[in-house]
């Protein structure tokens, strides 16, 4: 079946170790589901795989892709969760959890397998292309602003880097929720959109803010921790979820984060409820993933470039090509 996958790694220039071509199909394994790929959609988890980042040279090749919807054995449209092992079902209750594609083939390609457990019903209002952005930016924006951050409708959010996918899923998720959203964005036209999908302001990086927030939903890292810290009213709470930018700030701001009570709390991902109830929230509201562009498979490395530049909006979906 035809995929891309990584052939190699290389930290430096992740697009050399990126091949497209024929992978062996998913073979059958107790408690597991093979599904036919319908729309797929990039992450930074997928060029970070590609530099070596939980994915080591002997695992390789490895597909890429750690988000998907489809149609499984039965004909029923699915959704992915792309955490492995989280509850030991189809791996055991020893093995370590992953995400897909750091130990299992992933989700650009014609068909991939996932434990049974892993398999979620697609509801009807969502597209299969909409459905595909969920499962890695969309859950973990949700579990930031919901589960770890823990805001109520009327709080005010600060979300930085306004653009990447997390930070496009916490400006929507958070005005459906009755947040107030401020973003920062270093391109106007960005700020512009941030504002056009829900933000009361959207301002450069570094900006001072009318005022201190509740919250900060933070994935950009270094170039932005300094301000997340100082945007914080006391008591507040800074979620980080990645580190784009690197993961050394210059000033780590210990003095005003104990003195000031700040809470800084790490969030990875989402739970299989978490997805399920993101899902619903989405159907029943109306609020569908901002979705960049639509890639054929074979088209992956186009996709690929523009994410490793930032030359985009929202997320970037792959479908089969065939």
């Amino acid at each position: 079946m035809f995929a891309a996958y990584a052939a190699r790694i290389d930290p430096d220039q992740p697009l050399d170790g990126l091949e497209l071509g024929d992978r062996p199909a998913p073979e059958a394994r107790p408690g597991w589901t093979t599904v036919t790929v319908r729309a797929a959609s990039l992450n930074h988890h997928d060029l970070w795989s590609l530099r070596g980042v939980g994915l080591p040279q002997d695992r390789l090749p490895m597909i890429l892709g750690c988000d998907a919807a489809g149609v499984d054995q039965d004909g029923n449209e699915v959704v992915l969760h792309s955490v492995i092992g989280q509850s030991g079902h189809g791996v055991g209750p020893k093995e370590p959890r992953s995400i897909l594609t750091e130990r299992y083939q992933g989700t650009f390609a014609e068909q991939v397998t996932v434990p049974t457990w892993n398999v979620l019903p697609k509801p009807k209002e969502l597209s299969f292309e909409e459905a595909a952005c969920l499962p890695t930016a969309w859950l973990t924006a949700y579990r930031m602003l919901f589960t770890n951050a823990g805001v109520r409708p009327g709080d005010s959010v600060l979300v930085q880097g306004a653009g990447g996918g997390v930070a496009t899923a916490a400006i929507v998720l958070g005005k459906a929720a009755g947040l107030r959203v401020f973003a920062t964005s270093r391109d106007k036209a960005k700020r512009e959109r941030a504002v056009e999908l829900g933000a009361l302001e959207a301002y450069e990086p570094g900006a001072r803010l009318p005022q201190r927030v509740d919250a900060v939903i933070e994935t950009v890292g270094a170039a932005t921790w300094s301000h997340s810290v100082k945007s914080l009213r006391p008591g507040g709470t800074l979620v980080i979820s990645g580190a784009t930018s690197g993961d050394r700030p210059a000033h780590a701001e210990l003095t005003r984060i104990f003195f000031l009570e700040l809470k800084v709390v790490g969030s990875t991902m989402g739970s299989k409820d978490e997805l399920e109830d993101l899902l619903a929230f989405c159907a029943t509201t109306g609020v569908r993933p901002v979705i960049d562009e639509v890639l054929p498979l074979d088209r992956a490395r186009e996709g690929f470039r523009r994410l490793e530049s930032g030359d985009l909006f929202g997320k970037i979906v792959l479908t089969p090509t065939s």
